[in-house]
């Protein structure tokens, strides 16, 4: 068994009421959900980010934000449309384990960030792969007016069934290229007209041109259209900004400082403040700004990347000079190479490693790596005995073959011993591993139609010296072709897992700092109490309605506590903090005592 340890914290802090919707026929608000994807609380000042600064001082700002674990994009995508945690929804990262061959991705490792993949999920897994219905989907079988624009993939997960560019409208920044979603015959005639090209820019640093052109498509084709069919509507529009930049940026390459804090990163902060403001000016000349709510979130937060270990021998075979002695122990930390969780793996298990992305072998002694990080290891390709997804600041595993109870242990005593390593979480239908937390604990273990993965690793974070706000200042270990001094997220440190959250209009409460704890899985229950809808669950991992944050939101008890796991043989413990408001549970960070930024150990 593992261990808890719960302290009541009775905060006087708004929640659930008996607050409902008039049943009288009334038509509701309007809906916008901005998404700025990788924004950070703490770095919405009044000074990089005004807009932004003064809506959530002008509404409601969510001081306790939370991003879902893995804190990935189409992990938090999918909470945003559907209101539920990942192990209801099966969206276990942005690359994962499909249990298919998909046509698109040429392998079982697909990435969801892309129309084609996300329609071929859709078909293998019963025509709606996440199974829960969607926010958008509902308020389109209502009949009401519904949009998403944005960032390819995420776009698209809000109304994911949907793929005629009509019934909802899907734009996103893939659009006019082969494989993107078709757009509707009027919308194409309408942004003819109006000079819109019916091909996206591509995207830059900051992406200023691609979301130019999305918010020219909002505001002169979607509100004027939304306007005219004098329903209510709602529209989602996913920021590529800041997280394009922060992750692109070259303000530090190689070093941590100033990280994803320099000016590449503020600009991309700034691309989005600046499409925030002019959604909102659009709103304003259709005449719809005082009939529209507006809820601004972030998918995830970030930090800088370190990929510097000790103990990888991925690390040490992609160095040049140690490839004839490929097992010499470093005195300084090596560079870890993309796919260094495949590699290791492949290396102290002794089994061939296989690229699934090329279906081909990689070698490991000659320095080769996965070309996504991915990875097939054992003697079959066909059948192997550990499949590695990575998704930055964490990697999940699937173990397919009959030994999986077995394997799961070994794998977690080698991952235990990596100094890039921060606590793992095991399937519960492995049995309780030593070291690790099961995934039930994370809300991990689910309803999901998809496979589930055997092992999620978390990847080690620290706080940068000498940096202050701290979250805006921690550096993590990430399976990425991206380098040290850039940016990554994905991993259970609090500053991954601290978004930007807050909401303003006429059913939101006005100049309310929530300290509550709110997460990406509480928007469509709190939007659909607000809309009146009421959308049924097939899972039971479900967000709250943040209903301290509507008018005549009345106080709730929040808790708070911790989960320590046995120790493995070499002492290492997963450790998670928690925060939970009535059956709600909110994940602020998990990992090894003194490798996790953020977490608190009691």
């Amino acid at each position: 068994m593992f261990f808890r340890v719960a302290f009541a914290a009775a905060l006087l802090l708004a929640a659930p009421s008996s607050w409902a919707r008039q049943k009288a026929a009334v038509q509701p608000h309007n809906v916008l959900i901005f998404v700025a994807d990788g924004l950070r609380a703490d770095s919405v000042t009044p000074k990089d980010a005004p807009t932004l600064w003064k809506l959530a001082h002008e509404g409601v700002r969510f001081s306790n934000p939370h991003s879902l674990y893995p804190t990935i994009t189409t992990v938090n995508a999918t909470a945003i449309a559907t209101g539920h945690h990942v192990g209801d929804t099966g969206n276990f990262g942005n690359q994962l384990y499909a249990g298919f061959v998909s046509p698109e991705a040429g392998g079982e490792v697909p990435f969801l960030e892309n129309d084609a993949i996300l329609g071929e999920m859709n078909d293998h897994f019963g025509g709606n792969y996440l199974k829960e219905d969607s926010l958008l989907a509902a308020v389109r079988a209502a009949g009401l007016q519904t949009a998403a624009l944005g960032k390819v993939g995420a776009a698209a997960i809000q109304d994911v069934t949907v793929r005629d560019g009509g019934s909802t409208i899907v734009i996103d920044d893939s659009v006019g290229t082969p494989g993107s979603l078709p757009v509707a015959p009027q919308i194409a005639a309408a942004m003819k007209a109006a000079g819109i090209p019916s091909t996206a820019p591509k995207a830059s640093v900051p992406n200023n041109e691609q979301e130019k052109y999305l918010l020219d498509i909002a505001t002169k084709i979607v509100l004027p259209r939304f306007k005219a069919g004098k329903k209510p509507f709602v529209m989602v529009f996913w920021s590529r900004d800041p997280d394009g930049s922060q992750h692109a940026q070259k303000d530090s390459l190689g070093k941590l400082t100033p990280g994803i804090n320099g000016p590449g990163s503020k600009a991309g902060i700034k691309d989005a403040d600046d499409t925030l403001t002019g959604l909102l000016a659009g709103l304003k000349t259709q005449g719809l700004d005082t009939t529209t709510d507006v809820f601004v979130t972030a998918d995830h937060g970030f930090s800088t990347i370190d990929k510097h270990s000790r103990t990888s021998a991925a690390a040490r075979y992609a160095t040049p000079d140690r490839i004839k002695s490929p097992q010499t122990t470093a005195a300084a930390p090596l560079l870890l190479p993309q796919g260094f969780v495949a590699v290791d793996l492949a290396d102290a298990l002794k089994l061939p490693l296989f690229d699934p992305n090329t279906q081909k072998p990689v070698d490991i002694a000659a320095g080769e790596h996965p070309s996504f990080g991915n990875g097939y290891i054992g003697m079959d390709a066909k059948n192997p005995d550990v499949i590695v997804a990575s998704n930055g600041g964490s990697d999940e595993l699937w173990l397919p073959g009959d030994n999986a109870t077995d394997l799961v242990r070994t794998i977690a005593r080698i991952l235990s011993e990596e100094d890039y390593v921060s606590g793992i979480f095991v399937n519960d239908d492995l049995g309780e591993v030593p070291g690790t937390l099961p995934l039930s604990a994370i809300d991990l273990k689910g309803a999901a139609r998809t496979p589930q993965p055997s092992m999620v690793v978390n990847f080690r974070s620290e706080l940068i010296p000498g940096c202050k706000p701290e979250l805006l200042c921690a550096a993590e270990a990430a399976d990425t072709s991206l380098v040290t001094g850039q940016g990554m997220h994905g991993s259970f440190s609090r500053a991954d897992t601290k978004n930007f959250m807050a909401a303003v209009g006429p059913d939101f409460k006005a100049r309310f700092a929530d300290p509550a704890p709110a997460s990406n899985a509480d928007i469509a229950p709190t939007l659909e109490r607000i809309i009146g809808l009421k959308i049924t669950p097939k899972g039971r991992l479900t967000g709250r309605v943040l209903s301290e944050a509507l008018p005549k939101g009345k106080p709730v008890t929040v808790t708070t506590g911790w989960i320590s796991s046995p120790p493995a043989a070499n002492g290492m413990k997963t450790v998670l903090n928690y925060q939970q408001v009535g059956g709600t549970r909110y994940f602020d960070a998990a990992g090894y005592p003194g490798r996790t930024a953020g977490l608190v150990v009691h």
